[in-house]
Formats: C-alpha cells, structure tokens, sequence
C-alpha cells in the first residue's frame, strides 16, 4: 500500500516553502511520526513526520525545490520492508502476540506553532482496564485543551507524565499493556536509551547552522527546542540576544516579590495560591505585547438602538422558525462592520514589517468568555454571510468555546475582532487590539437615556460604541469613519440591504 506525504499547513499568510534537508532516502524503513525532512518558509522551519510506518518508496521533490501547501513530497510503502515496524505498535496485534506487549500513549498533534502542552487531568489511574478510543487525560496549551484517546485496549500499567507536568509535542504520556503488569518495565528501559540513540544523529536546522556560523556561536552554546533538542532558527536568535541579559539573572525573582506588599501571616492562612493556565498566561503575554507593539488609540460614538430592535422583534419569531436560530444583534454588528470596513480598508489591514497586507475579506473574530479565559474563534468569510448564516456560527463557536472544544485552526486567521462587553454589563471600554489586527470593536450594555430627537427630549435605547485602532496604519479620520458607519448602518438596518 502506498502512502502520500504532504506539506503540512504551513502558517497564516505563508503559500510555499523550500525543502532543506532530507533525512532519509529511498529504500530507508521508517517509523510512524520519524522525522522524513524538513522545510523553510520565509518565517519559520517546518519538520515533516512520517505518517506511517514503512519504507521511503520515492522523494517527489527534491532538495532545494519549492513547494506549495499540500503538495505531494515523497511516497511511502507499507510492505514487507516496513513488517517488523508495525508489527510492535499495532494497537490489534499487540494484545495476540504475548499479553504483555505495550502501547505507549504518545501527545498527539497539538497544532501549529505549539511546542508544548501541560498535562491537566488523567481521567484513568494506573492499573484501569480502558478501550480503544477512551479518553484518558487531557491537555492543555496555551490556545485549546487537547483530550487524550487510548490508542489501543488493554491496562493503563504506567503514567509517564502526571498531572501539572510540562510535555513537549513529542513525549510520552503513558504505557497501556495486556492484562500483565510486567509490560510496565519494558518501555521503561526505552526512554534511558532512545534519547542517547536520537542525539547522536540529531541534526540542526540547516538555518539554525547558517545563522549560528554569522553569529560565531557553537552549537553547546545554544539551547535546542526543536525535537530530540535539535537547534531551529529561533534558538539561535534567541542565544545571539541572550549575552546582554544573561549577566543579570538576579532580577529574576523580583517581578514575583516587588509588586507584593507584607502579608501578615493571619492574611497569608486565608491567602489561596493556584497557577496560572497556559492560556491565561498566553492571554497575559499576548495583551501586554499588544500594548507594547501597537500604537493604541481608541475613539467612541453612540449609536441609537430602536430601529435594529424593532426589526429584531418584528422578525425574530420568524427567523427562527426559518432557519433554526435565534435573531440577536450579533449579525447587525457583523454586517455592518463589514460594510463598514470595505469603506475604510486600513481597518481590516494589518502591519508585516514594513508593508501593509490589506485583506480583500473578512475573518471576523467574536470574543468570547469562557471558564478559562478570553478565546477568540473566527468566522471566516463573514463578508459573504447572511444573517442567519452568521448567527449559526456565532452559536456554534460559543458554544464550542465554552465547551473548550475549539482547534488552533478555528481561532487563527482573523482580520477584525467584535468583543461584547455588554452581556456582562459593561457601559464603555476600550478594548485591547488582538494582534496583528489593526481594529477591534468594542460593543456595550443598552441603556434607555433621554435624547434630543427633532428638538424633544425622548427616551432612547442608547450603545456606547468604541472602536480601538492601531494609529500605526489608521489614522484618526479613518477610525472616526468607521465608527460613523457602523452607526449609520445600526440607526437605520435598511442601509445594509442597499449597500450604502
């Protein structure tokens, strides 16, 4: 049988890439997730696994050719070269052959540009009998919560990897065996030797060893965080930067303590310690970094309610016996920040080094609370949605969201983001960006306040609108329009169907 490799997904905005290296060659027997080769895009090196296991039939393209994005790179044949692999991972072979051969549970994709994940739950103990497919632990990263299915049936006989432990993309989380609790000390051996085996010919990124030769670095002076601590390009930028921070390693302690005042000890008994996840830290990194990057500047407006919730309440028993969701003003909002984006392009743009990307669509991102933390999915194509199309999403997103069902996939690529305060009360805010967005919108609570109409005074349904922009590439005429169209399109919801 023969199997396909592929370019992988390569990263947001990247097409094409250069193979670097190859490490294998025609002929070679390979093992499921054995490294074949790797790739370089304009951002970042790329290693591509094995799929399966078996024997490297035919390399398609060739070193130092350019591929696209799920382009064919090499065949594999899963024949009689490739039996003795298969034969000692095959979850339905393993329990025929002596009872006490072990599988071992190994971290599973956890998406682009993540390296790590911690181990949050095991939902078995060692010595639970579990099925194939049954959960086991869960995950979690700095973007989603990943679970854990059983690779094959048998015992769970070894937890390599407990709870609140750090593992990188590669490791070992556990041992299920047959009935027999002695395939517990077999694979035990198998770590103490694999490493030693995979360093010996462990080779560094081809741009890695470019850049350390400019930079006059040695490979023992540069920490490695590719696989089996192979150097990427990363490394060696980060190593090239350490020499002006490395002599000060004294301040480290201090942001933990400096900020803390006293805590009497009665204080610190009622005091309750708990770790911050990885994805409250990811959310604390990356705001501060969007504070520290853009140039953040926010501007408000008001926009007056009553003609969208009276179309809502006009239609909204119809629109969801027709389409099998409620009307909220989620879609309004969507709609009309798309329309006003095609006026005011810049806002939907974002900044990549020197140039300017403006993007011909809209990715909409809708910020959402969950129990752990501010997540972001996206709604792709939010331009050419209908109403209903775009509330289906909405639902679906948060409802994934809140469940922490989301994928790396489902939360990267956005090009505006819609953050709703108002559903927990909020009467203005100034949103932070979501980099490398150039705009966010920040939506607040409705609130009945007496307004001039026609020169009388009448109670209005009111919003406070404030729209955060990166002044970098938007200027203020172009932020004030924005916001000015958004509320035009709100005021009066007809100007939407008319494209004005």
């Amino acid at each position: 049988m023969s199997v396909e490799v592929r370019v992988p997904t390569l990263g947001e905005s990247v097409t094409e890439a250069t193979v670097a290296t190859w490490f294998k060659k025609p002929g070679d027997t390979v093992a499921v997730d054995e490294m074949l080769c790797e790739l370089e895009t304009d951002k970042v090196t790329v290693e591509v696994p094995s799929p399966s296991a078996g024997t490297l039939a035919e390399i398609v393209a060739a070193e130092g050719e350019t591929v696209g994005v799920d382009a064919l790179l090499a065949t594999l044949s899963a024949g009689e070269g490739a039996a003795p692999a298969p034969a000692a991972a095959d979850p339905a072979e393993a329990p025929a052959a002596s009872g006490g051969d072990a599988v071992d549970v190994m971290v599973p994709t956890l998406g682009e540009s993540v390296t790590e994940a911690t181990v949050s739950t095991w939902f078995k103990a060692v010595g639970d009998t579990v099925a194939q497919d049954e959960m086991l632990c869960e995950l979690e990263t700095d973007k989603v919560s990943v679970e854990v299915p059983a690779p094959a049936s048998g015992v769970l006989s070894e937890i390599v990897a407990p709870e609140g432990s750090t593992v990188n993309a590669s490791a070992k989380l556990a041992v299920i065996g047959g009935a027999a609790a002695s395939a517990a000390p077999a694979p035990a051996a198998a770590p103490a030797a694999a490493p030693a085996a995979a360093s010996a010919d462990v080779k560094n990124a081809p741009s890695a060893e470019k850049l350390m030769a400019e930079k006059g670095l040695s490979p023992d002076q540069v920490q490695g965080t590719g696989r089996d601590g192979r150097i990427m390009k990363e490394d060696v930028m980060k190593a090239g930067s350490a020499p002006a921070a490395a002599p000060t390693p004294a301040p480290a302690p201090a942001p933990a303590t400096a900020p803390r005042a006293p805590v009497s000890a009665d204080d610190a008994a009622r005091e309750e310690r708990v770790k911050m996840t990885r994805l409250r830290q990811t959310i604390a990194r990356r705001l501060k970094d969007a504070q520290n990057t853009a140039a953040i500047l926010t501007t408000y407006n008001e926009v007056d309610m009553t003609e969208v919730m009276a179309l809502r309440n006009q239609y909204k028993d119809q629109f969801e016996k027709k389409h099998g969701v409620r009307l909220g003003f989620m879609s309004f909002f969507t709609k009309a920040c798309c329309h006003a984006l095609k006026e005011v392009p810049e806002v939907n743009a974002e900044i990549d080094g020197t140039d300017i990307v403006y993007k011909n669509f809209v990715h909409m991102g809708v910020a959402a609370g969950t129990p752990q933390g501010l997540v972001v999915p996206v709604i792709r194509d939010a331009d050419q949605m209908s109403f209903a199309d775009i509330e289906k999403a909405i639902a679906e997103k948060g409802r994934r969201a809140r469940d922490g069902k989301l994928s790396m996939a489902e939360m990267q690529g956005g090009t505006f983001t819609i953050s709703n305060g108002g559903v927990y009360g909020s009467l203005m805010s100034s949103p932070i960006l979501n980099p490398p967005q150039s705009g966010i919108l920040g939506m607040h609570k409705i609130q009945d306040r007496p307004m001039v109409i026609n020169g009388e005074i009448k109670i209005r349904p009111m919003m406070y609108l404030a729209l955060s922009y990166d002044h970098r590439i938007v200027d203020g005429k172009g932020a004030v329009t924005f916001l000015v169209r958004v509320k035009e399109a709100l005021e009066d919801p007809r100007r939407l169907l008319m494209d004005l």
